[in-house]
């Protein structure tokens, strides 16, 4: 069993005291070790993660370069052979979206994001533009479910591609993958786990997939740019929102190869579907073709 091989291959955790299953991932299987060591994180790598565009090296990378920063949980071994990452645990709240949307932590997040940012570079760069179609090409080829319209939408997400391509932002090193249960708060300050995802792209839209992935409030996302980037500004806020719808239309497609792939016992289909339905009605909303404008504009507060 993989569990047990890593249980004797890292010294950390010989003589484990415990070892216990942890709940909330989507893709892989995790467990919390205790050891005299001390307390870890054991995370085996789900089936075929490959097709979802997740490259291990460049995770291992990325985790050690976002443990440097303290933002990132403590790193302690990488063990290919056995698909598994160790690191150590952080022992604080696990967040919830619902918990994101209530607690007043724009600020914390978007300290948490910036410390982030300003690590070192990470290996590979993350483009959801390229990411999207190579998820639309492996739902094709494979047969699995494609969601009703959504190649009718290829041609407003090209006009929203030529829009944040005209003034991009420097690239930045971003988690990518923002979901409430990635943020832990521990002794009053975010940190920020799971890297399968991370790569070198804009900051608006890690600010973006935060917004999206815990369906925040207009308002919410407004402050969160505000603590970012010091006031709420229209460009920013547009560019952020634009990302943010761009991440909910990609990881559709996310969660329809892993609707077709995962061994988990979760519902990755209506995953997905709330997560379209969401796309849609921006993509159909009066407010797009305004986003387009403002995202081109210069800096200009929204209040």
């Amino acid at each position: 069993m993989p569990l047990e091989e890593v249980l004797a291959a890292v010294p950390e955790l010989h003589d484990a005291e415990s070892v216990e299953p942890l709940t909330g991932g989507l893709t892989n299987t995790n467990y919390k070790v205790t050891s005299p060591a001390g307390c870890y994180v054991v995370r085996i790598s789900g089936k075929d993660t490959g097709l979802l565009a997740i490259d291990r090296e460049n995770e291992v990378h990325n985790t050690i370069a976002a443990a440097e920063t303290g933002v990132g949980a403590p790193f302690v071994a990488a063990l290919p052979e056995q698909d598994a990452l160790v690191l150590g645990f952080l022992d604080g709240e696990v967040m919830d979206a619902e918990k994101l949307r209530s607690g007043g932590h724009m600020p914390a997040i978007a300290d948490a994001c910036r410390r982030l940012h300003s690590g070192r570079r990470f290996l590979k760069d993350f483009d959801m533009f390229e990411i999207q179609p190579g998820y639309l090409e492996i739902v094709r080829e494979r047969g699995f479910r494609l969601p009703a319209r959504y190649e009718e939408f290829e041609p407003k997400i090209r006009e929203l591609e030529r829009a944040l391509r005209v003034r991009p932002e420097p690239p930045v090193p971003c988690n990518n993958d923002l979901l409430a249960e990635n943020f832990i708060l521990v002794d009053g300050e975010m940190r920020l786990i799971d890297y399968e995802y991370s790569g070198n792209n804009e900051a608006s839209f890690e600010l973006g997939n935060v917004w999206s992935e815990s369906n925040l409030s207009l308002d919410q996302l407004e402050d969160l740019v505000a603590a970012y980037w010091g006031e709420p500004l229209r460009n920013k806020v547009a560019r952020a929102r634009l990302w943010g719808l761009l991440s909910k239309y990609g990881w559709t497609l996310w969660g329809s190869i892993q609707d077709g792939i995962s061994e988990l016992d979760f519902d990755f289909w209506g995953w997905a579907m709330e997560k379209y339905e969401r796309a849609v009605e921006e993509l159909d909303g009066s407010e797009f073709e305004q986003l387009l404008a403002d995202v081109q504009r210069e800096d200009q507060p929204c209040r």
